[in-house]
């Protein structure tokens, strides 16, 4: 036995050890082509550079014949003058003989650049100015050598260069703030993710290309300065300037570099490793840095032991960033955010807003592993960065913040990706990008939710400590450097594999029967080596499954297809879309007759299970943990509604949740009638379960907005009855407080914004009340947090009000504040007044420009408003370009806010005309088919379910 167990431990290890060492290969093979062959190759195959001649590089990624190891940078901004100039060396090692550098360089004035030689540096000779190609199209420049570089030698490349503070968002731009005293201040900021780097200084911009970096920066006295590593010196120089030095970095991409400029004050505190963590904001802003604090301690503690690996730096900066595009970038200790995702007003803030803001920094903290210190090879992985972030932020949040339930809302962030994961025009989670725009479409819904949600999928499978070993055997392995997806794969598999060793030796040492062996073994054996082969049909194809369920007396016949929401099976075009799709899906269900947790992995389109006992219903997806739809067929889903109009209490809250969502999503599907989805949700005047509650809400009130868009009056009348009869019950419950859990509050906050919505007197009569005596009080009185946004928006429907409310929104300190504000601005019925606010998010004054996306989502959703956006957005394209990149999410935030609500042919048309009108300008986006597919399916389920929605509420009054 002894003999045979160590021959089955050693046949094991050999066969991970073949299938995970030697598929490698070198990651430079693609651009293994000499130099000198690249010369020699027909010149019309290369591109011309802006001087007319021949640009020696013909691809949008860098050769890898030279490669960075360190850069010494110095940056001088003028906050007067909105420039800076600046001065590089960086350390390059020749891995193959060239005759010329490439990399990146985009809007940059380069005045000098200079060559060294080791020799060179060693006997301090002057070294050779080199010759500078530029091609704009790729964003590279060429450094022409009149001499061959040699390989594996080092050289230095010394370079002079200027370029003003850019206006929009990334790169090295310019920010703005006003002072509760009306004065305004500037500050200079980084942001470089995917592609903004090059926008700074001259360098080697892809994430592949890890170096060190040593920063300097010049400075006002009046002024601080900030980088990714602590200061470690101040000189000053003449004219009073200041120049601090920084101490030389980790090895680290080019995106991941930062650094500010700016006059905030900071709080600060120590991790228990002695890691210093300092929030930074502008002065008057310096009281909503606390709680940021409070969180980043907590959670930084909380991963350097879940990772078993402490944050590599002495130092963590958070700051927020009065103009910043996304919510926050993770650049590695000096990490940016929105004001609204790091700052927390005690009197402003709800609590759906500091569940935001330890959830962005809960998502930044675990980029310093996931992303920082183990970052994907290129930007088709970027799922590994925010995925996993994405991810951890479930994980973290409900061991440091069990009291924010972050646990029982995780589900939403599955079922908000499924919406667009469901059409065609969606992709894989790893999927091509190359050019900048393409990279930045990356950053969607697909790679930060989908991504976490199979993650989460993938742990419910093996178990959290599986999971977690093998995360933490991926992060110490490929730390300091680069990983793919199957990188991950492997490291999950070979954590499986070191717990089937530890169980075999046990196995062994107690002399277990041999008939018991062999069915554990070989049941583990597979879960081992199916990770890779399960976890590929989930990241290398779109879309997800629909699971088909049949029961047959004891047997559950099992069939999965790919769901597609707005394409039915009677449609021409089902079945091709259906073809080449298949998903490894690891199944859960429960039975009416246990509380057992039954699992089955479904590998082909068919299976069959068999019952153990008699049941009157079979659940799968238990607690809504897998990435898929389930429709059960023949009388399954009589049988559940059943079940929950009796004792919804014998399903668990978040299977209750699972069946309002995939029930609504087959109606999309044309698998579900409506009629049947909606007496699923009859059950809900007796939920308890808040989660459940408004996700049956959530699609009742998406049913009016869309009869309210398209002006069909008798349905819109007959919603709004249903709804408040309905759920009367838990409108009048609710108090006007901050009082009670968090589910407590977001059901005040969501409930109460409805009710006034819907013209509710009781709601309308108490929102005025409480707008009219925080008028008469200046502002000053302090209204609940949670109900703030519902009185501002009763208060702007008059003049007097909506004027005010104008005024405050330029007036507060409180980011919080200002979003319900703008909100509530929105809600006007009087488009001059809705025109003016577009005007003021252009003008980017007195409304920032980033909020322009948050504003007309706001103002689409009324049938003028809608209009009046899509006007906006046809008329002033050319505008926008100059303020938003093309891919960039605020422009796709733009896009999709004011044309994904349309729901009619003539509708679509139009939009139709206009991407057609910009892809003949050679401006094309993914999002462009999302939308035209979203359309389409708006004006297919209206088609199909408006007459039984009509007919079912008739039936209901």
């Amino acid at each position: 036995m002894a003999n045979s167990c160590r021959k089955l431990i050693f046949n094991i290890y050999m066969g991970f050890y073949c299938s995970a060492i030697l598929p490698k290969i070198c990651i430079c093979s693609q651009f293994s082509m000499s130099s000198t062959d690249l010369l020699n190759t027909d010149p019309g195959a290369f591109p011309v550079a802006t001087s007319g001649e021949p640009f020696p590089w013909n691809k949008l990624r860098l050769p890898s014949m030279v490669v960075p190891l360190h850069y010494d940078l110095l940056v001088h901004p003028n906050l007067t003058s909105l420039d800076f100039v600046a001065s590089e060396k960086i350390e390059v090692l020749v891995r193959d003989a060239t005759q010329f550098i490439i990399l990146h360089s985009k809007d940059l004035e380069i005045m000098n650049v200079i060559l060294q030689s080791e020799e060179d540096l060693r006997y301090r000779k002057p070294g050779k100015r080199l010759n500078i190609l530029h091609y704009p199209a790729h964003e590279q420049i060429a450094l022409l050598v009149p001499e061959k570089l040699m390989a594996d030698l080092r050289y230095s490349v010394a370079f002079d260069f200027q370029a003003n503070l850019a206006s929009g968002f990334e790169g090295f731009y310019k920010s703005t703030y006003r002072t509760r005293g009306g004065k305004t201040r500037i500050i200079a900021v980084t942001d470089f993710e995917p592609t903004g780097a090059r926008m700074a200084f001259p360098c080697f911009d892809e994430p592949l290309f890890k170096a060190k970096f040593s920063i300097k920066i010049r400075r006002e006295s009046g002024h601080v300065a900030l980088s990714n590593m602590p200061k470690v010196k101040t000189i000053e120089l003449e004219g009073g300037i200041l120049e601090d030095h920084f101490e030389t970095s980790v090895k680290m991409s080019t995106y991941l570099v930062a650094y500010v400029v700016c006059d905030f004050i900071s709080v600060s505190g120590t991790t228990s490793s002695g890691v210093k963590v300092s929030i930074y904001a502008s002065p008057d802003k310096w009281s909503q840095t606390h709680y940021a604090l409070e969180a980043s301690l907590k959670l930084l503690n909380f991963y350097e032991n879940y990772f078993d690996i402490n944050y590599p730096l002495p130092k963590l900066d958070l700051i927020a960033i009065p103009d910043f595009e996304s919510g926050a970038m993770e650049n590695w200790g000096l990490i940016t955010y929105r004001e609204t995702s790091l700052l927390f007003d005690t009197k402003t803030s709800s609590a759906s807003d500091k569940l935001w803001v330890t959830k962005v920094i809960a998502h930044e903290l675990a980029h310093q592993w996931f992303g920082n210190l183990v970052t994907m090879e290129w930007w088709n992985d970027i799922w590994l960065n925010e995925g996993f972030a994405t991810y951890m932020e479930l994980i973290s949040l409900n061991a440091t913040y069990p009291e924010l339930q972050f646990d029982d809302g995780f589900c939403h962030i599955c079922f908000a990706v499924i919406k667009k994961d469901s059409l065609n025009s969606s992709h894989p989670i790893s999927n091509q990008a190359e050019t900048p725009t393409q990279i930045q479409e990356m950053f969607d819904a697909v790679s930060y939710n989908k991504g976490a949600c199979i993650l989460n999928m993938l742990k419910d499978f093996l178990n959290e400590e599986k999971f977690r070993k093998g995360v933490i055997y991926y992060l110490k392995k490929f730390g300091y450097g680069n990983a793919k997806n199957d990188d991950l794969w492997r490291s999950l598999s070979n954590s499986l594999v070191k717990h089937f060793f530890k169980m075999v030796q046990i196995f062994c040492s107690h002399f277990l029967k041999i008939t018991k062996g062999p069915k554990y073994t070989l049941a583990f054996l597979g879960e081992h080596v199916d990770v890779k082969e399960m976890m590929r049909t989930w990241t290398l194809q779109k879309g997800l499954p629909l699971l088909v369920i049949e029961r047959e007396g004891h047997s559950l016949k099992l069939r999965q297809e790919r769901f597609l929401s707005g394409v039915f099976k009677e449609d021409p075009e089902w079945t091709a879309l259906q073809e080449g799709f298949l998903w490894h899906i690891p199944l859960t269900y429960s039975t009416s007759s246990s509380n057992v947790v039954h699992r089955h992995v479904l590998k082909s389109r068919t299976d069959t299970l068999e019952l153990s006992e008699k049941t009157s219903w079979v659940k799968f997806n238990v607690d809504s943990n897998g990435y898929y739809i389930v429709h059960y067929e023949g009388h399954g889903w009589d049988q559940l509604i059943t079940q929950l109009s009796q004792n919804h209490t014998l399903l668990r809250p978040k299977d209750r949740v699972g069946l309002i969502h995939d029930a609504f999503q087959l109606v999309s599907a044309g698998r579900l009638t409506l009629d049947k989805a909606l007496d699923l949700t009859r059950y809900l005047q007796h939920e308890t379960s808040i989660p459940a509650l408004l996700k049956g809400l959530e699609y009742l009130e998406l049913f009016y907005h869309m009869m309210h868009r398209r002006n069909i009056s008798d349905v819109t009348e007959n919603l709004k009855r249903y709804i408040l009869r309905y759920f009367k019950p838990v409108i009048d419950m609710q108090s006007w407080s901050d009082k009670g859990s968090v589910w407590d509050r977001l059901l005040r906050s969501t409930i109460l914004k409805l009710a006034c919505y819907l013209n509710h007197a009781p709601c309308i009569q108490k929102a005025t009340e409480l707008f009219s005596q925080w008028m008469e009080s200046s502002g000053k009185l302090t209204i609940p947090s949670d109900v703030l946004e519902i009185v501002y928006s009763i208060g702007a429907q008059t003049t007097v009000g909506w004027n005010y409310l104008l005024e405050q929104y330029g007036l507060s300190m409180s980011g919080a504040e200002k979003n319900k504000i703008l909100y509530a601005l929105s809600t006007s019925k009087h488009q001059e007044k809705l025109i003016k606010l577009i005007e003021l998010g252009m003008e980017g004054e007195v409304i920032k420009t980033q909020e322009l996306g948050l504003l007309l989502h706001g103002i689409t959703r009324s049938p003028q408003g809608q209009q009046l956006a899509w006007n906006f957005l046809r008329e002033n394209w050319t505008h926008l370009l100059k303020k938003f990149d093309l891919g960039s999410h605020a422009m796709r935030i733009i896009i999709s806010g004011t044309t994904s609500h349309f729901s009619s042919k003539d509708e679509l048309q139009e939009v139709k005309l206009f991407f057609e009108s910009l892809e003949a300008e050679g401006l094309h986006l993914d999002i462009f088919q999302i939308i035209l597919e979203t359309i389409s399916k708006n004006i297919k389920w209206l088609e199909k379910n408006l007459p039984t929605l009509k007919t079912w509420l008739l039936v209901s009054s």
